[in-house]
């Protein structure tokens, strides 16, 4: 079936007004949003005006046009994969466009080549997301799930390394981690544990949606083998849409346990070319899109591609030095105000995420109302105070976040 142009990107919102350009530091894209700080995009992103203003275009397409939408939807995807696919440093036939981050760990988890009694590395503080699919394959294939402290990551002195290349030495199929560690910020070091697994015959697994978007990742010369990611944190896009790369030497490790009718090669064929098309004996793609194996959730994939396209024209490395110089700006004085920054010694293992632990006096719980009524929406991941700007957050909010972070404390305090 050959696709027709897709849509273009929307520059009007429905009533043909003028799109607001995207700058680093200004919310001109996002009118919409109520809390005056946001500080929340490792939990749930805001979506712009742009990513609206797509999913509306798709919404009057279908129901203007019905089916005759359908190649043009499906050719934006193409587009979307395409310009992730460019955003990541890869090809775009290694992409899969899923469901999310969970998608995409258990479509490697229940695919993979597994044989019984293989060992798989996990990681304390891991969001579940990337434990609970290994141990139920775990349960399923006879696999050896073992676990990993993430002590010795990020302050440069090399013992996480350390620790891992011993239980590498030991034997692995397969090391799951994620890029950023969510309720720490924690950067890992994934080149160097893409290294050490290879060397020890092992892959790496990564889950991406705490990095994808804000830290720059350039897959192929970091060397993992799989990364899975969500559109809705630091993609900035809705929930329910994502991705998966396989890398060319992986490829062939996953088996179709998880394909459908959209996984064959020319899937859709017999749909178009008339009598005697219908065939159940069509192979499955060899590319990681056989983990497409049915209809997609057009809308959201419309939306996240003007969400990546703004990251994109602003740049990545851009987005990150904004973001860690708006740390810079705040993490003093909450230092100043009790608050025991996590944040990593090495620069290298910083994120967008800047993650506190709250003065002993202080029930981190009781923090969070205060400061939303403060005007500071933020969250609490296991017991840490977690502080998550994006491109639109201002430099000139951190006066702000630490008069609210002080007000909230005092009202905590208050007999």
């Amino acid at each position: 079936m050959e696709l027709p142009a897709p849509p273009p990107l929307p520059a009007t919102d429905r009533d043909g007004n003028a799109l607001p350009k995207a700058i680093i530091g200004s919310r001109d894209r996002f009118p919409l949003l109520k809390a005056p700080i946001y500080l929340n995009h490792a939990a749930v992103s805001p979506l712009s005006v742009g990513a609206v203003a797509a999913m509306d275009g798709w919404a009057r397409d279908l129901a203007t046009h019905g089916v005759d939408a359908f190649g043009r939807w499906m050719a934006q995807r193409e587009r979307l994969r395409a310009r992730l696919a460019a955003m990541f440093g890869v090809n775009a036939e290694d992409l899969a466009l899923t469901a999310g981050t969970t998608r995409g760990v258990l479509d490697v988890a229940w695919c993979l080549d597994w044989k019984a009694g293989d060992r798989v590395i996990l990681f304390e503080g891991e969001f579940p997301a990337n434990v609970t699919p290994w141990q139920q394959a775990a349960k399923h294939f006879d696999l050896r799930p073992e676990f990993l402290s993430l002590d010795g990551f990020g302050d440069g002195s090399g013992a996480g390394l350390a620790r891992l290349e011993a239980a590498l030495q030991g034997g692995a199929r397969l090391v799951a981690v994620s890029a950023v560690q969510f309720q720490t910020g924690l950067r890992m070091p994934l080149a160097a544990m893409a290294e050490l697994c290879h060397r020890h015959g092992a892959e790496l697994f990564v889950d991406g949606i705490q990095a994808c978007g804000m830290v720059p990742l350039d897959l192929a010369a970091l060397g993992v083998d799989y990364l899975a990611c969500g559109g809705h944190k630091w993609l900035m896009g809705p929930e329910g849409c994502g991705f998966l790369y396989v890398s060319p030497q992986a490829i062939d490790h996953l088996k179709p346990r998880m394909a459908g009718w959209l996984s064959h090669d020319n899937g859709l064929g017999f749909l178009f070319e008339g009598e005697g098309h219908l065939r159940y004996d069509r192979p499955v793609r060899r590319a990681a899109s056989f983990l497409e194996p049915g209809a997609s959730p057009s809308a959201g994939m419309a939306a996240l591609e003007a969400s990546v396209t703004d990251i994109h024209n602003l740049d990545q490395h851009a987005i990150f030095a904004h973001v860690q110089a708006w740390h810079d700006a705040v993490e003093p004085g909450l230092l100043d105000l009790g608050f025991r920054s996590l944040r990593g010694s090495d620069p290298g293992a910083r994120s967008g995420s800047l993650c506190l632990k709250p003065p002993a006096d202080v029930d981190v719980v009781k923090l969070l109302a205060p400061l939303a009524a403060e005007g500071v929406s933020c969250a609490i991941p296991d017991g840490c105070l977690r502080l998550a700007p994006h491109w639109p957050n201002a430099l000139s909010e951190a006066p702000r976040v630490l008069a609210a972070a002080a007000a909230a404390l005092a009202t905590v305090r208050r007999p």
